[in-house]
């Protein structure tokens, strides 16, 4: 048992950490993973980190990766510092030391892979290790430095750091008390459009053994696709998008020019079709190496199905944004039609909304065909695909409903990620479930934290799996129960939808990358 008076100490792969004790956890902050991605390995895939000798303090997180500032709601912290040792991981450990063999759960953050770190408090993971269990958190690179498609520069980074934080994990776990042969990885919106591409990734095989992806995005792009929004990028710098044009610019220059892409994505629409009126500039790229196919198409054939799979959503996806924005109750039928027109599954997938919804305004409307093709649907294919591919596989919906705003939020996207950690204070908690939750808010918090850390110590949350045909789906609510599929009349609009690659306007060709 650790010393709660003693600093605690670990000797990992590079060298000797020093963490501090917190609220009975053994908890380990900035620790490298991977050297700082600038200079000469700007745009390059991560590196191993360097040794260093003595001990190392690790009680401060590390630098934020750069953060689009021009995303509006959610847009990231400036980063101020000059450190650019980005790649840094997180340790909270109630039983460090290689007898405890805990089970390990690896945070992967969202943040419409633009923003996002793991300093967010909200990503705290005291409560989640107090129910038994090793949680690492970490940072990898977000927008033009994880995503951007450059010719001469590997694609996919921000994947490559995610699978060199879980080569970490894999190498040092077992010295903070974790057991290497079962690490859970989770992540929510693009954090679990990152677990659902590590699932079809080669390079990830074999570092994890479950995973969970709360609220997947339906994104990924082709090649052309990537390379178009890169020229654009390069284009605002004057530059070809090329490997050695780019890697000499600073990487706050480089977020900046793509910030500058993303405030005026809507021009580009007739080229780059949905991603610029979903204000969504970066995602993965099936480039076919570092990631060969798209996650569904690539977990139907049976990969990745010797990891087990927790998949699902909020039932209200989109109704964050509509709040946020101050459209709630305000779109048009028009601007509900246009929406229409343009996400939904085609003409007779309209038609299925309004027929399924006969009695909805047009918020209403919008918020649906958003919620469904951005998370819902994506979500809801993804469990299917991995049991179709003879995967082990568990869904759920969280329908309880969050009471800010005078419950216009209803279970809206995000809500799931406080409830799972247990962090129902501070930062997006408060803002989604007021100053002092609720004991509905803590029931279903404990529920959903209890579910995760069971899947992650032995496979199973505590409901029936889901097969293709019965489609069981646990619902988290104020009365808990599993049923199949509740959202029937999307899953039905959308069941021959195929989550491609997203590929350039057909006849647009693409611009010169050099």
């Amino acid at each position: 048992m650790t010393d709660p008076t003693r600093a605690p100490e670990i000797r990992t792969t590079s060298g000797t950490v020093r963490g501090r004790m917190a609220d009975g956890m053994a908890v380990f902050r900035g620790i490298p993973f991977a050297q700082p991605p600038v200079g000469p390995l700007h745009l390059a895939p991560p590196a191993p980190a360097l040794p260093w000798d003595g001990v190392r303090e690790a009680v401060a997180f590390g630098p934020t990766p750069p953060q689009s500032l021009a995303l509006g709601f959610g847009s990231g912290p400036e980063n101020l510092s000059d450190d650019d040792a980005w790649l840094t991981v997180n340790v909270w450990s109630p039983d460090p030391g290689p007898a405890a063999r805990l089970p390990v759960l690896v945070w992967i953050y969202g943040g419409a892979y633009v923003v996002g770190s793991a300093d967010e408090p909200t990503y705290d993971g005291t409560a989640l290790a107090r129910r038994g269990a090793v949680v690492v958190t970490f940072n990898h690179r977000v927008g033009a430095e994880g995503y951007g498609h450059f010719a001469g520069a590997v694609p996919n980074r921000a994947l490559l750091d995610q699978v060199a934080a879980l080569e970490w994990v894999r190498d040092n776990i077992t010295r903070f008390g974790g057991d290497p042969g079962r690490v859970t990885v989770f992540g929510e919106s693009a954090g679990a459009g990152a677990v659902a591409a590590l699932l079809a990734m080669p390079r990830a095989a074999g570092l994890f053994h479950r995973a969970v992806a709360q609220s997947v995005p339906g994104t990924v792009f082709s090649p052309e696709l990537a390379a178009d929004v890169g020229t654009r990028v390069a284009a605002e710098l004057g530059l070809p998008a090329t490997l050695d044009a780019l890697a000499p610019v600073a990487p706050r220059t480089l977020r900046d020019a793509a910030d500058a892409v993303l405030e005026g994505i809507t021009g580009h629409a007739a080229r780059w079709g949905l991603i610029a009126h979903a204000h969504l500039p970066f995602s993965p790229v099936v480039d076919g190496e570092v990631l060969p196919l798209s996650p569904w198409e690539a977990l139907r054939a049976g990969v990745g199905s010797d990891v087990e799979l927790i998949a699902g959503h909020t039932r209200d996806e989109a109704r964050l944004f509509t709040v946020m924005a101050g459209r709630a109750g305000k779109v048009t039928q028009e601007e509900a039609d246009t929406t229409l027109a343009r996400f939904a599954p085609g003409s007779e997938g309209a038609a299925g909304y309004r027929a399924g919804h006969p009695d909805a305004d047009p918020t209403t409307l919008q918020t649906l065909v958003m919620s469904d093709w951005l998370f819902r649907m994506p979500s809801q294919h993804l469990a299917e695909a991995h049991a179709l591919g003879g995967g082990t596989t568990y869904a759920y919906e969280l329908a309880w409903e969050a009471p800010a705003f005078g419950g216009a939020l209803g279970a809206c996207h995000g809500l799931d990620v406080p409830l799972v950690f247990g962090t129902l204070r501070g930062g997006m908690a408060t803002m989604v479930l007021g100053e002092e939750p609720s004991e509905e808010a803590w029931a279903v918090s404990e529920a959903m934290g209890r579910a995760w850390t069971a899947f992650a110590a032995h496979g199973d949350p505590g409901w029936a799996p889901y097969r293709p045909g019965e489609r069981l789906t646990h619902v988290f609510a104020d009365q808990p129960r599993t049923v199949p599929y509740p959202q029937e009349v999307s899953r039905r609009i959308w069941a021959h939808h195929g989550f491609a690659p997203l590929e350039l306007t057909p006849g647009s060709t693409p611009l010169p990358t050099s």
